[in-house]
């Protein structure tokens, strides 16, 4: 059994935390969260929980965040979020960078990397790399085996931020997640009987093929 334990980061109703024409951080990585669980829940041996509102409406103290972490014990907790620079406007900063409490945690570190690279490779932003970062997710979540905070963009990037907006996108980060995942902890994807055939059936990438089919009809246009 791999327990997993994801937030999205911060909610609809945190003051700033924003890109500069109000889209909100919580509106792209509820979307990648959702996309991640989403899939995971196709494979053997998995139990997860979300400890951030799913609605967006209440966002939980980080303190009640981290509680939440511990009580659960799971061999991964993920913080999902997007970057901010400057003041307010559109600015130049860019990339994605992956953070871990400590370079010496190793189990942290081995997936943190896998994600990190993965996401440079199918987002193409540029890499920032993986960090150290006293952060309270990754300090007070102690409970959990490995852990990770991913600023998958700047949202006071305008390129950044629209592409995140968008379903081709957000699919590529959940996948490379998944896929790290998977790997990383040896998951096997369920399978299921088939009335009428000797064989089991493996259950298919569902979310990830549904969103590419779509992209591939609208291409075709």
């Amino acid at each position: 059994m791999v327990k997993l334990t994801h937030s999205a980061g911060h909610a609809l109703c945190t003051p700033g935390k924003q890109s500069p024409d109000g889209y909100k951080e919580w509106q792209y990585t509820n979307e990648i969260v959702k996309l991640v669980m989403a899939e995971l829940e196709q494979y053997e041996g998995v139990q997860q929980k979300r400890i951030d509102d799913p609605t967006g409406k209440t966002d939980f103290p980080l303190t009640v965040r981290s509680n939440m972490v511990n009580s659960f014990v799971p061999d991964l907790h993920i913080d999902y979020h997007l970057n901010a620079a400057g003041n307010g406007d559109w600015y130049s900063a860019e990339g994605i960078e992956t953070f871990v409490y400590k370079l010496s945690d190793k189990p942290s570190v081995v997936i943190g990397e896998k994600i990190q690279n993965g996401l440079v490779s199918s987002l193409g932003f540029r890499n920032r790399g993986l960090k150290e970062g006293n952060l309270h997710m990754l300090r007070e979540a102690d409970k959990a085996k490995a852990k990770i905070l991913i600023e998958f963009a700047f949202m006071t990037n305008k390129d950044e931020a629209m592409k995140m907006r968008t379903t081709e996108y957000q699919n590529r980060a959940a996948k490379v997640i998944v896929d790290a995942i998977a790997a990383q902890y040896n998951l096997k994807k369920k399978v299921i009987p088939v009335a009428g055939f000797t064989d089991k059936v493996t259950v298919p990438n569902t979310v990830f093929w549904q969103a590419t089919a779509v992209v591939q009809e609208y291409q075709k246009r």
